[in-house]
């Protein structure tokens, strides 16, 4: 089993900063792959970006890409994401998922954490 803790999430103002990081506590390996979602009121969960936790690979969706950063601590199992020139769209509960093995590719996660709130003002 693998537990996964968000923390960071909070209010900030239109072309502010947050950094949320993603705790994995448990029986976590070498390989694996760690993502983060968002969910917005009233739409559906959405792909924000992942990473390999063994190469660093990392891949960003169209909305998030240059604003957005995603990283690992591996010392730590700590998966950040940082996120920069933050817009109202961006407003939305972020959740962290994890999956073991190195296939990068998109596939289901098995794990989930339990959600940050992120809230962005104009």
């Amino acid at each position: 089993q693998v537990q996964l803790g968000e923390s960071g999430g909070g209010l900030a103002q239109a072309g502010g900063s947050l950094r949320l990081p993603c705790a994995a506590l448990g029986r976590t390996f070498s390989t694996y792959i760690m993502g983060w979602f968002r969910q917005a009121p009233g739409k559906e969960r959405e792909f924000v970006a992942r990473i390999s936790g063994s190469t660093g690979l990392t891949y960003y969706a169209d909305s998030v890409k240059g604003r957005f950063t995603i990283s690992r601590d591996n010392a730590k199992n700590t998966v950040y994401l940082q996120m920069n020139s933050l817009k109202p769209e961006d407003t939305a509960v972020y959740y962290c998922a994890y999956r073991q093995g190195p296939f990068f590719g998109t596939q289901r996660y098995d794990y989930w954490g339990q959600g940050t709130q992120v809230t962005v003002s104009s």
